[in-house]
């Protein structure tokens, strides 16, 4: 009788192919999140309030439902084998309440701590890890005081809900706290000193389910009107700067009991010894800066991250040579057919229906081989 062959026993813990992914929010990153747990023979359940969300177009189920319908919640739980998310705006008792029937990757604590700006600088710092000054502003005089603490220029910001330079006003001397405080409806908020960079990277991390982790190259973030325009590999630092970058993600993570790619946004600045990173705010989810991953690096981000929340090894994260990755935001994604007439350009199109001022609508990634 022939003998049956050994296969590798399936990690602890761990969902098999065939299983359900169920996320939260139905945005391009939820449609690339999708696409990956295809390729890997997973299906999809989105659940997101918008009708026409693009993650609808790529999932096996939906459910189009408020985010606090705990009788929807209930449903799509009872549907899935874990959760995930690809927004860090996911209401708390959301979380909570799906935490409390089926796994929740990342955990309900990370995107707490990723939803305050006052509470996220707070832990990161308290680990060590260096970040720009920063005091509490809950009042118009608590700005005041701020501001004489940390100088100007400075940059206040509410404490959630702000994305993509939404919700902060930058402030310069002279200007006048109270007419700023009141401009941001009295939210509370954070003032954060301005810091004198030379770069802005970031570095896109995972850590799987058994704590193993693993870490993409730096890459190199320019800011157009607070949105993400370009993003480039190398980034040009120092392999030294790099492995401090990589390092100050892991504690991050590991503090966290993170399961999931996360992503760390850091400012590089000199130093007494040299080039140190600085952190700026963290994304406990897949993030703009790296779609280069997909065509870029051996494995994809969003592959990575199914790979950690299913509990399954994570994969390598080489990258493949100089890459650019170049958002189109509005109507640059009428430049379609240019892009796609370009040798080498790999063009993403979300399949948003209306392209307004400010939307990211889509991205174009470039791969120059050594």
């Amino acid at each position: 009788m022939p003998r049956s062959k050994a296969y590798p026993p399936v990690p602890l813990g761990a969902v098999r192919p065939g299983a359900t992914i169920g996320i939260l929010g139905g945005g391009q990153l939820g449609r690339m999140i999708a696409m990956a747990a295809a390729s890997l023979g997973l299906k999809s359940h989105v659940f997101c309030p918008d009708r026409d969300a693009p993650a609808y177009d790529v999932s096996a189920a939906r459910t189009v439902a408020a985010y606090e319908d705990e009788t929807a919640l209930a449903a799509f739980a009872k549907s899935v084998d874990l959760v995930t998310y690809e927004f860090e705006n996911v209401p708390g008792p959301t979380a909570a309440f799906l935490a409390g029937r089926v796994p929740l990757r990342p955990n309900a604590a990370a995107l707490a701590t990723s939803q305050d700006r006052l509470v996220e600088k707070s832990f990161v710092a308290e680990l060590g890890i260096g970040t720009a000054p920063f005091r509490a502003v809950d009042s118009e005089q608590d700005l005041v005081e701020a501001l004489h603490a940390l100088g100007a220029p400075a940059i206040l910001k509410t404490r959630r809900f702000g994305y993509d330079g939404k919700g902060q006003i930058r402030i310069r001397a002279g200007d006048r706290a109270g007419e700023i405080f009141a401009h941001l409806g009295g939210a509370p908020a954070i003032l954060e000193g301005f810091v004198k960079f030379s770069k802005e990277i970031s570095v896109i991390a995972a850590r799987g389910a058994d704590g193993a982790f693993a870490a993409y190259d730096p890459c190199l973030n320019e800011h157009r009107h607070g949105i993400l325009h370009r993003t480039t590999l190398p980034a040009g630092i120092s392999d030294a700067l790099a492995a401090r970058a990589a390092g100050a993600a892991r504690r991050i993570a590991e503090a966290l009991d993170y399961i999931g790619v996360i992503a760390v946004e850091m400012f590089v600045v000199e130093g007494e010894g040299g080039e140190e990173v600085l952190v700026n705010e963290m994304a406990p989810r897949v993030h703009n800066s790296g779609h280069w991953t997909i065509e870029g690096a051996e494995t994809s981000q969003f592959e990575q991250h199914v790979r950690a929340v299913c509990g399954w090894p994570l994969g390598a994260t080489a990258a493949r040579g100089r890459i650019e990755m170049v958002n189109l935001i509005g109507d640059e994604i009428e430049t379609w057919p240019a892009i796609l007439a370009e040798p080498g350009a790999h063009l993403h199109h979300y399949g948003k229906a209306r392209a307004r001022p400010g939307r990211k609508m889509g991205h174009v990634t470039r791969v120059m081989r050594e």
